[in-house]
């Protein structure tokens, strides 16, 4: 599926996230312009180029999880990038009710 955006698209909106909230892959896509595109933009974000400071971080999936294995280093360090955000979790989802940033 050739999305209606760019890479560079996705990581201006990354940078715009504020410290202590998160997005899912499908409100970045719907950010994008283009709604239905979470996978899309799943795919963007494994292309992060190494060491670019972006806030990788701060995008879950939409049940409020993280998308990594639950036994995998990644999972452990995006859970505690988020932890030192002041984020919370409750049986391993984020509130997003709390959490979530709308895009202002």
């Amino acid at each position: 599926m050739q999305a209606p955006f760019s890479p560079s698209d996705i990581w201006l909106i990354l940078t715009k996230i504020p410290e202590g909230k998160v997005v899912t892959y499908g409100q970045l896509a719907n950010m994008a312009g283009a709604p239905g595109y979470a996978r899309v933009v799943g795919n963007i974000m494994k292309q992060l180029p190494s060491g670019s400071g972006l806030p990788w971080h701060r995008v879950i999936n939409s049940k409020g999880q993280i998308s990594f294995p639950v036994t995998s280093a990644k999972y452990q360090q995006q859970q505690s990038l988020l932890e030192s955000e002041g984020i919370t979790f409750l049986n391993g989802k984020v509130n997003l009710k709390l959490h979530q940033w709308s895009g202002d």
